[in-house]
């Protein structure tokens, strides 16, 4: 290591590090199992809404943690022999989980990048099976499709990859709107096969999260693969070869047909932005556009504009462009709950940006933590107690949480009680989709050119957009943040599986899939990112993608193992996983809320989201139960 302050600089680093993370990485450094003694080690706060600080380290904790750190640190710096023997990996896991999380240890150490347990990649196309042909297509280059490819590439299995846009990054490449930026800590939306300590936000910006998506594809030699500016068109099912017919078609118009052995999708659920179903939206005169189709030739400077919407993308653009516009109006429906996070929008601290320089492995035990206090830990805030009577909460943890959020929102508008009432959720935390509030939202309300508009819209005219009340809001630019049509997987690809079974149309806007998956009657067909895979309270999507590519491999594995053509999900297996993850979801506040939100289809079933415990889809995802799946003979 190579550590060039001297002892006051080490104690001003100190200041900025997160001890939980860091002692147990300078131990695992220095081999000083002091580090982790039980004495320092983080005891959370069960009745806090959100993770305290510092992993409720008392003042008393947290002193004497620096103290022995700026010691190891010292010793490390002055040249202090390096112990060749780490402390074991299951005792400083312990420390930053507590007791009682044993049944987490392999994914835990999968979110490490120390392999992904029973569904480890360590076998070959070649080893099982040297004289198969296998082909697969992967859609999308996406987060999903990234991950695909890498342990496609890692098994020797040959797969191209169809990408519709000009370059990898899925929604981080399409999303170029003003302020756009991770929502999650981007330790966490991050591989576990390709950790990233440089990062210089704790909540990136897209073009810091799509430049990391860039590297890890040419890192891992994937461009090759890519077959970008290229659309898939169909997908049909050949019964008697057991394979997939894929039609796609370049920019140029060029349609080109395939045949593959498997095609798994990567589309995600954000890919096609929805508008509203309002009356006349295609005669505003003015330039108007979707957020995920931001017009950068369009000058907002001095303009009026209308920002319909108040969702996560509207979230981050109105305050982006608030100060550049001449007026703006924020056209609202329901408002979001707004979590606390002063640091939103901060780089790194300089002390915490050091040591991920020159402490290795702190990055890795950060992640871990932020894992840990994530991955199960808000789920208890969102779960439904039926004896439970509050109108605008679901128990008690998650009126708590209404109470607490609802005196930080209602705080910031305080000069302005015009806006309190209107800013405020009458529905239950947890029922749509929370954002994080930095104070940047409602400072941007405040400007007096700013007007936030919570009736209704009526039409849209030539002039602007009418709202029920009559009135016009005459308009330059209009803006839609209202989000995608997250519940139409796949769409608008033409998918035919047996006897031509015709995907959307059996779905009927309801899909399904067996751990968000396999779909029963498309063999060799697997989602990443599919349906109820999505997370609210707990776990991360990145994680969600990688346990999913895990269960594919595995699924291929299969295949090779038992020479099948095809593997089907079971239709009485499909049909008991789906009615437990719909009887939980009924029981969480996504689900028992009455409020519109993408988290549901048009007939009010949750469709995205997982509402059981994480560790459970790991469980689930260490590979296909051979009994629940038919197979089919070459």
């Amino acid at each position: 290591m190579d550590i060039d302050l001297d002892d006051e600089q080490l104690r001003q680093v100190l200041a900025d590090a997160e001890l939980p993370a860091l002692l147990p990485a300078l131990a695992q450094l220095t081999g000083d199992a002091e580090l982790i003694a039980e004495d320092l080690r983080p005891r959370g706060d069960a009745e806090s809404v959100y993770a305290p600080p510092q992993g409720g380290m008392t003042t008393s904790q947290q002193t004497r943690a620096r103290d022995a750190a700026w010691r190891a640190l010292r010793t490390l710096r002055d040249g202090g022999a390096l112990s060749a023997e780490p402390p074991p990996l299951e005792a400083m896991l312990a420390f930053v989980t507590g007791e009682g999380a044993d049944d987490y240890a392999s994914l835990l150490q999968s979110e490490m990048g120390l392999g992904r347990g029973e569904a480890d990649t360590a076998w070959t196309l070649e080893e099982l099976a040297p004289d198969r042909k296998m082909r697969v297509a992967i859609i999308g280059a996406g987060a999903s499709g990234l991950a695909a490819a890498h342990r496609l590439a890692q098994a020797g299995i040959p797969f191209v990859v169809f990408e519709r846009n000009a370059d990898v990054g899925g929604v981080w490449f399409e999303n170029t709107y003003p302020g756009a930026r991770l929502d999650t800590s981007n330790f966490n939306y991050s591989y576990s096969f390709d950790q990233n300590p440089d990062w210089q936000h704790q909540f990136s910006q897209q073009a810091e999260v799509l430049a990391y998506f860039a590297d890890v594809t040419d890192r891992f030699d994937l461009r090759r693969h890519i077959r970008f500016r290229t659309e898939v068109i169909s997908l049909e099912y050949n019964d008697a070869a057991g394979t997939w017919s894929l039609r796609s078609c370049e920019d140029e118009g060029e349609f080109s047909d395939e045949t593959f052995t498997a095609v798994i999708s990567a589309v995600g659920q954000l890919n096609q932005p929805n508008l509203p179903d309002v009356d006349g939206i295609e005669r505003f005169a003015g330039p108007w556009f979707h957020t995920a189709r931001w017009r950068h030739d369009v000058d907002l400077r001095g303009l009026r504009v209308g920002v319909v919407g108040t969702g996560a993308s509207s979230f981050q653009v109105v305050p982006a462009i608030a100060e550049e516009v001449g007026q703006l109006a924020v056209f609202q429906r329901n408002p979001p709950w707004m979590v606390p996070t002063p640091q939103y929008h901060d780089e790194l601290r300089p002390g915490m940006r050091w040591l991920l320089d020159h402490v290795p492995t702190y990055h890795l035990w950060w992640r871990i933590y932020l894992v840990w206090n994530n991955v199960e830990g808000r789920m208890p805030y969102a779960q439904v107690d039926p004896s439970w009577d509050g109108l605008q909460s679901v128990s008690a943890a998650n009126d708590r949480v209404r109470q607490v959020l609802t005196e930080a929102v209602r705080t910031q508008f305080d000069e302005r009680p015009d806006l309190q009432d209107a800013v405020v959720p009458s529905y239950p935390p947890y029922g749509k989709r929370m954002v994080r509030d930095n104070g940047v939202w409602a400072n941007a309300l405040k400007q007096p050119h700013v007007s936030l508009v919570t009736d209704r819209i009526s039409r849209v005219t030539e002039e602007g957009i009418v709202t029920e009340d009559g009135t016009l809001h005459e308009l330059d630019v209009i803006i839609y943040g209202t989000g995608f049509q997250a519940s139409r997987f796949l769409q608008p690809i033409t998918v035919r599986g047996q006897d031509g079974l015709d995907l959307h149309e059996h779905w009927k806007d309801d899909p399904r899939a067996h751990v968000g998956v396999t779909i029963p009657r498309f063999p060799n067909l697997f989602m990443l990112y599919g349906p109820n895979t999505n997370l609210v309270v707990h776990g991360s999507v990145i994680m969600f993608v990688e346990c999913a590519v895990d269960y594919v491999m595995g699924c291929l594995r299969l295949l090779l193992e038992t020479s099948s053509a095809a593997i089907d999900i079971r239709q009485d297996a499909f049909d008991s996983y789906q009615q437990r993850v719909d009887e939980a979801n009924a029981m969480m506040a996504w689900g028992a809320a009455d409020v519109d939100s993408w988290y549901k289809n048009t007939r009010g079933r949750v469709t995205q989201n997982w509402p059981l415990p994480v560790l459970e889809y790991w469980k689930l995802t260490r590979g296909p139960v051979p009994e629940e799946y038919d197979l089919f003979p070459m």
